[in-house]
C-alpha cells in the first residue's frame, strides 16, 4: 500500500491513472456492445452479459493502477543502471487481451482474411471471457512483479 501512495501522491500519475481508465472503460464497452453511440448514447447490459461486464472494469481498473506505477518505475530507473524487466509489456500485453476477443475486431478481422480468417480467428468469440480472465491473471501477476521490482531495484525505504 505504500508503494501506491507513493506513486500517486504526485497529481501527474494520478490524473494519467484516471484518463487510463476513463479511457479503456469507454472504448471496451463500446467495442464490447454494451455501449451504443447511435441513435443516442445508450448503456445497456444484457441479461447473461454481467460477467462480462465486470470483467471489463476489473480490466480497466487493473490497467489503470499498474500502467503508471510502470511508469513510475521506469523515470526512476533511468537515473539508475538497474534492468527494467518487461512488466510494463505485460501491463499492454494484457489491457489488450482483454479487447481483442470483442466481437466488432473479431469480425472485422475475419472479414479482412476470408474464410482462412474465419477459421483462425473463430477462437475470439467462443473464449472472449477466458481471454479476459487471462488478462487479468496477467494483470495482477504485473502487480506483483512491479511492486516486488519497487521494493528490490528502486531502493525505496518507508
Amino acid at each position: 500500500m505504500f508503494y501506491i501512495k507513493l506513486v500517486y501522491s504526485n497529481f501527474l500519475y494520478l490524473l494519467l491513472s484516471l484518463t487510463i481508465f476513463t479511457l479503456m472503460l469507454i472504448g471496451l464497452l463500446i467495442v464490447s456492445q454494451h455501449i451504443f453511440l447511435e441513435p443516442y448514447i445508450i448503456a445497456h447490459v444484457q441479461q447473461g452479459t454481467e460477467f462480462g461486464f465486470i470483467l471489463i472494469i476489473l480490466l480497466s481498473a487493473l490497467s489503470a493502477l499498474i500502467i503508471p506505477m510502470n511508469i513510475y518505475r521506469i523515470n526512476i530507473l533511468k537515473k539508475s543502471k538497474g534492468k527494467i524487466s518487461g512488466s510494463l509489456f505485460s501491463s499492454f500485453v494484457g489491457s489488450i487481451a482483454g479487447a481483442c476477443s470483442c466481437g466488432p475486431i473479431g469480425f472485422a478481422a475475419i472479414s479482412t482474411f476470408g474464410s482462412v480468417g474465419a477459421t483462425a480467428f473463430s477462437f475470439l468469440t467462443n473464449f472472449e471471457l477466458p481471454i479476459r480472465i487471462g488478462a487479468i491473471i496477467l494483470l495482477v501477476f504485473t502487480y506483483f512483479t512491479t511492486i516486488k521490482s519497487l521494493k528490490i531495484e528502486c531502493n525505496i525505504v518507508k
